[in-house]
């Protein structure tokens, strides 16, 4: 039987190198690929396109965008240009953002599960094709709609899928989204708290647990030398627990070791500064949190997450040759 597949990618590799890896993706039977906007690096929109525009089957998501920073008007139209251009094939996933980031570029992030909830709300709307007023403390509209004169008018499909990590949020996501993307740098295990919340908020929705789609970011650093896999990841790991401290919480990592590496890095971090730092993430941790070495070491520890409740591990590659990580994951 064929395990659903997806791939991650970030700004790690060359755009143009992108747009190879999800053909290849494609070719090997991945069922999607999720392009990431985290930091102020790479935009996921423009690559999402690009992707969508080269490949035939695949699906495209957003990994994910976040829920402050694109007025629910221009987000509903970005999604449905999105979908003429890949019909059925686009999934936006959108998150809450986080601090210190949001609040360096001067978003304040009051009653996020509100937010959250409207933006959702009027999104799916919109996406229908509804004509909708809409006020609240996050969104004020007044009679819009999606004004398509030219081409498709019917209600497209876009599943709405939420980047939940704290605990209000995941229930949330079980009574309202068509899924949840799993975060990452979490171990396995993690996810049991997490389907006890989903399945929470499913019952508030009237819904089932097999309603709601659980694919799971994986970092996943593939190499035929382990040491060389875990060492990719290790560099990783450094930026990520101190740049962003609810996943260093959601990993159980201690905040003496985020204490630590956040003296040495500095915002932006430089590559200098990772390297200078990365010696403090121990190599257990990797272990525990990543699907990093061999290819068949990385594919029992994937393996793992799907048992406890991933129903589509989506592949995140740190570094290294990506194309092999496609390979130890073909499902055709």
């Amino acid at each position: 039987m064929k395990q659903r597949m997806a791939l991650y990618l970030q700004d790690a590799h060359d755009l143009r190198d992108g747009l190879d890896y999800v053909r290849y993706a494609e070719e090997k039977g991945f069922e999607a690929v999720w392009q990431a906007e985290s930091r102020l690096v790479r935009d996921a929109i423009v690559p999402m396109a690009a992707y969508a525009a080269v490949t035939n089957r695949i699906k495209v998501g957003s990994g994910v965008i976040n829920n402050w920073t694109r007025n629910i008007g221009l987000l509903a139209s970005t999604l449905l240009t999105l979908d003429d251009l890949a019909p059925n094939r686009i999934i936006c996933g959108i998150g809450a953002w986080w601090d210190p980031l949001a609040r360096n570029v001067g978003i304040d992030r009051k009653r996020p599960l509100a937010a959250m909830r409207d933006t959702v709300s009027v999104l799916k709307r919109l996406l229908a094709m509804e004509r909708v007023t809409y006020h609240s403390d996050f969104i004020n509209v007044e009679g819009i709609e999606l004004d398509v004169v030219h081409g498709r008018k019917e209600a497209r499909n876009v599943p709405i899928y939420i980047g939940a990590t704290g605990n209000q949020m995941m229930e949330m996501t079980g009574e309202i989204a068509d899924g949840v993307v799993l975060n990452y740098c979490v171990p396995p295990e993690y996810n049991q708290k997490a389907l006890e919340l989903l399945e929470a908020g499913a019952k508030k929705g009237n819904r089932r647990m097999e309603d709601i789609d659980r694919p799971q970011l994986i970092v996943c650093s593939v190499d035929e030398d382990h040491d060389r896999a875990i060492d990719t990841t290790r560099e990783l790991l450094t930026q990520y627990l101190a740049q962003q401290p609810h996943i260093a919480k959601a990993s159980g990592v201690t905040t003496e070791v985020v204490t630590q590496i956040q003296s040495i890095l500095g915002w932006p971090a430089t590559h200098e500064q990772i390297i200078k730092a990365k010696h403090l993430v121990p190599s257990e941790l990797i272990d525990r949190i990543t699907a990093s070495g061999t290819p068949q070491e990385a594919r029992r520890k994937v393996d793992e997450y799907v048992r406890q409740g991933c129903t589509c591990p989506i592949l995140y590659p740190v570094g290294g040759d990506v194309k092999l990580l496609i390979d130890t994951f073909a499902q055709a």
